[in-house]
């Protein structure tokens, strides 16, 4: 984490965390090993591939998500610092609020992406468009919203 705060840019003292536990279900490997080099916003399009390395254990949970082109990744943006409400991404003077930008510096960094599934290799799902360091702990993956179908029966007697 850097220490480096920009001009009007607002750090808080925060408290140690209690109230949640999560599980990493793997690891990201990028191409980007440094800020400086990751992208802004990936690109499905034409952004590098990109490695989510599940666990062994949750390799099953990748079965069905091949028949989807995009899906949702959630990550934990690990080495970003957390204590900032108002930021100034370009250096410009400006501020914003945390929470009106989609900076990986947040209260609880997690990071999303909508990619583009490439292909599946075992407990590794190959896609493009990621925004994050390599080595970023991966925490989870859900089929693109807009093409998943509920697939539950309707229950019986409520009225939609």
């Amino acid at each position: 984490m850097s220490d480096d705060i920009r001009t009007g840019e607002v750090a808080v003292n925060v408290p140690e965390a209690s109230d949640a536990s999560l599980r990493f279900i793997g690891r990201i490997r990028t191409p980007f090993t440094t800020r400086a080099k990751c992208p802004r916003q990936g690109d499905p399009g034409d952004g590098p591939d990109c490695r989510l390395e599940l666990d062994p254990v949750w390799a099953p949970g990748l079965d069905g998500l091949e028949a989807f082109e995009a899906a949702d990744v959630l990550y934990w943006l690990d080495r970003s610092r957390r204590d900032l409400v108002a930021q100034s991404p370009k250096s410009d003077g400006r501020t914003t609020g945390t929470f009106a930008l989609r900076s990986p510096v947040r209260p609880n960094p997690i990071g999303l992406a909508r990619v583009r599934i490439v292909r599946r290799e075992g407990p590794v799902l190959v896609v493009r468009g990621l925004d994050c360091l390599d080595g970023t702990p991966l925490l989870d993956i859900k089929p693109e919203r807009c093409a998943f179908t509920v697939q539950a029966p309707a229950k019986r007697g409520v009225a939609s």
